[in-house]
């Protein structure tokens, strides 16, 4: 068995369990568009969860226990390219050193990089959305992914 796939698996158990005793997983999300990263989501469905400690760009970031993250159904500028600053600087703002929430794809779990492929909420924000209505990434759908990003730009 993948290495990679033991870990999630075992975070997937110790959430679910820590869920079960305390609420923490709900099977309904309604997206707020106010940015609030104080509080963890109180709607949300998510798979995993752990401290960000790392940034990579704007569109991928590392979880403790979890791995590296790419958020799906976005993309950012690569470095180099214009507005790529920005969008890593807005996602620092959002997740670095925060403790973050993955709403793991189910019909794709990794990109060809072996990334884990989430929607990542910071409080009660999914950081994918903000990400499209700001303006800081563009829609890049690859099925089959469960997520529609372009309901995010509405």
């Amino acid at each position: 068995m993948n290495y990679r796939l033991i870990i999630i698996l075992t975070v997937l158990v110790a959430v679910f369990a820590a869920g079960c005793t305390d609420n923490n997983i709900n099977s309904n999300f309604s997206s707020n568009s106010s940015i609030n990263t104080t509080n963890q989501p109180s709607n949300a469905h998510y798979e995993a969860s752990g401290f960000c400690p790392y940034v990579v760009d704007g569109d991928t970031i590392d979880v403790d226990g979890v791995g590296r993250i790419r958020l799906v159904g976005i993309n950012t500028p690569e470095r180099g390219q214009p507005g790529y600053g920005e969008a890593k600087d807005f996602v620092k703002s959002l997740c670095l050193y925060k403790t973050v929430y993955l709403d793991i794809d189910n019909a794709k779990h990794y990109d060809k990089y072996g990334r884990v492929l989430a929607v990542v909420y910071v409080g009660n924000t999914n950081v994918n959305a903000e990400l499209l209505k700001r303006g800081y990434a563009e829609v890049m759908y690859i099925p089959p992914s469960e997520f529609n990003p372009y309901s995010w730009t509405g």
